[in-house]
């Protein structure tokens, strides 16, 4: 009772009672008879009876606190241990002990209430407790959050390493902050970021107190340990990317921001309906932060134990987190896989290839499918020299490695161009802000080896400096393969013209071969001059009939006899010549009373005309279905 109302009213915390306890050693009744023990069997035994007060200080406190298992804030005069919780007002997170490897180890995290296993922020990462029922998380006097080990004398395992913080609170982003009596915040968790990145929590660095808001892998699935893996802004340049690094050395990057998303994740565009991307660059701070649009779904940006950033998303209707994005997404987004000046195309069997005007450096390496040597000019820069340079536009491509090049957002595209072009170190450029199109705005100029570009989709125009031999044999390529294109069409259509030519002259000459074997045939044939004089020209008032076969001309020839004049229409034309002498000898040879004696044909260009003996009666069909009045004297 005593210690309980020495906390209540004057505000004396546990770690403050053993503070007091350390100058005066009344408080102890065994002091008097340890002053003739030894310095150091004194100090164990103060230290003992020091441990024995706190542990009893906070037995009490646990025991009279107010209970916070379904509150968000933390204050000096409440504290949470085993399975109590602080929980966000929203009841989006929520902040407790969680275990790890069977139960064997604990830590102090943040999760998500629809997934507590999606753990966003852990404390004691290497530190963590044997049992929940040791940890106890309070306020000191001092305004310092700590995680305290009752199973090891109250060791202290996590501190917040702030001061002055009279509360603690748990908001709905997933934010733990430690503010001060005036409402100042002290310490937040969104700027000690672990293996994760939620809406609103900033990824980058704070340019004035040299602060890093980067992400760290866990150490394995089941160990939020640090791992092999950070995920931090690069702000040494003159254009900010975003990096992972593994076990000393880069293995991807995100390209610099473009004014609309990273270069190399064009993805983020076809996710701005749910989500609002900021990139920051100031003299104050450089960051990349997301919010959640409204009705949007929570999510989350993971680097996992393997290296791999992912964008997930909770889909409340599975009950799971669907993966929206992942870097490296491919073999080409392993950072510097094709080497300088070098290009990754992923839908190429061959992967990586050089820059126009540039070739293998080692083409031994290159067939042993390792690149990693890069490329190397084949002709050097004309700078000042007489024969010139210009630039060849590389298209499509997340932009290359910005470390070492420089940014002007107020130069044109245009300027930036004659600004590489009159600068002898500078080897490409490109827009720095792809927003208003016509190319974009802005300048970023590279002065170095092109590092880790590849081809992806919607990716920017890069323009890259090349010898004007290499750019004119380029252009000649292009105007040879003009040519080449227009040599061969005109080649095909002689060749077309031909073959339609000698087609028609071996019709013609098949066409003389038949005529000629009618001549020689049973049937006599007219001269085409004859029939037509016969017929008056083919005048209508001589047509005496009309069939599928064509129309029948009666005609007188010049010996006074009178015929019949078949001529074929213009739709029966299509029949071959052969078929029409087959057609004409059959009917020549065909020899009965009954039928109408062919006299003969004519076959000029495309007329066909058969010659038939003329009936003055009309034919045996008008007797038999014709309704005429033909007497017997007439019929003979």
């Amino acid at each position: 009772f005593i210690l309980r109302s020495s906390f209540q009213h004057n505000h004396t915390t546990p770690t403050e009672l053993v503070k007091k306890s350390t100058h005066s050693t009344a408080t102890f009744p065994d002091s008097r008879r340890s002053c003739g023990l030894p310095y150091s069997a004194r100090r164990e035994i103060m230290g003992q009876s020091h441990r024995r007060l706190l542990l009893v200080s906070l037995s009490v406190l646990l025991l009279t606190a107010t209970p916070v298992a379904a509150d968000s804030t933390l204050t000096q005069r409440s504290a949470i241990a085993a399975d109590q919780r602080l929980v966000s007002p929203g009841d989006v997170f929520q902040l407790g002990l969680f275990p790890v490897a069977n139960g064997t180890k604990w830590f102090l995290g943040i999760w998500f209430t629809v997934s507590p296993a999606a753990v966003i922020w852990v404390a004691n990462r290497d530190r963590p407790l044997n049992a929940s029922s040791s940890g106890i998380l309070a306020l000191s006097g001092r305004g310092d959050l700590v995680l305290l080990d009752a199973a090891r004398d109250n060791e202290t395992v996590w501190s917040s390493n702030s001061s002055s913080a009279t509360v603690a609170q748990l908001r709905d982003n997933g934010n733990l902050v430690l503010a001060d009596a005036a409402g100042a915040v002290v310490w937040q968790s969104f700027e000690h970021p672990t293996n994760t990145f939620v809406a609103e929590m900033r990824c980058g660095k704070d340019l004035r107190t040299g602060a890093l808001w980067a992400l760290s892998s866990w150490r394995g699935a089941d160990d939020p340990s640090p791992g092999d893996f950070r995920y931090v802004m690069d702000t040494s340049s003159g254009s900010p990317e975003l990096h992972v690094w593994g076990k000393g050395r880069k293995t991807y990057r995100t390209g610099p921001w473009n004014g609309m998303r990273f270069s190399g994740i064009p993805e983020m565009t076809a996710f701005e309906d749910m989500f609002e991307f900021r990139f920051t660059n100031t003299t104050d701070e450089v960051s990349y932060v997301f919010r959640d649009r409204a009705g949007s779904p929570v999510s989350r940006v993971v680097l996992n134990e393997t290296g791999v950033m992912q964008r997930m998303v909770w889909d409340q209707a599975a009950v799971t987190w669907s993966v929206f994005w992942s870097g490296p997404r491919d073999q080409c987004d392993r950072y510097g896989l094709c080497g300088a000046f070098g290009v990754c195309n992923v839908v190429d069997a061959v992967v990586c290839g050089c820059v126009r005007g540039f070739r293998p450096s080692s083409p031994a390496e290159w067939r042993m499918r390792n690149a990693s040597g890069g490329c190397a000019r084949s002709t050097p820069l004309q700078c000042g020299l007489g024969g010139g340079d210009g630039f060849y536009a590389l298209r499509g491509v997340k932009l290359p490695e910005t470390h070492g090049s420089s940014v002007d957002a107020s130069a044109s595209l245009e300027e930036c161009g004659r600004r590489c072009l009159a600068n002898c170190s500078c080897t490409a450029y490109a827009a720095s802000d792809i927003r208003g199109g016509g190319g974009g705005s802005g300048c970023i100029q590279w002065f170095g080896e092109l590092m880790d570009t590849r081809f992806v989709d919607g990716g920017q125009d890069l323009f890259v400096r090349l010898a004007m031999s290499d750019l004119d044999t380029t252009k000649s390529k292009k105007f040879l393969t003009v040519i080449a294109a227009v040599i061969a069409g005109f080649a095909l259509l002689l060749l077309s013209l031909s073959f339609l030519i000698w087609r028609k002259f071996q019709r013609r000459r098949m066409g003389v071969a038949v005529f000629d074997d009618i001549m020689r045939g049973e049937c006599p044939t007219y001269l085409l001059e004859t029939i037509r004089a016969s017929t008056d020209g083919f005048r209508p008032e001589n047509e005496i009939g009309r069939g599928g076969f064509g129309i029948v001309y009666k005609g007188q020839m010049p010996d006074g006899q009178e015929v019949a004049v078949k001529r074929l229409s213009a739709e029966n034309r299509v029949q071959g010549l052969k078929e029409f002498k087959n057609e004409v000898d059959l009917i020549a040879k065909l020899q009965h009373r009954n039928l109408v004696r062919l006299l003969g044909c004519c076959i000029h260009c495309l007329d066909r005309i058969l010659v038939y003996e003329y009936m003055s009666n009309k034919s045996l069909d008008t007797f038999i279905f014709g309704k005429y009045d033909v007497s017997l004297t007439a019929a003979k």
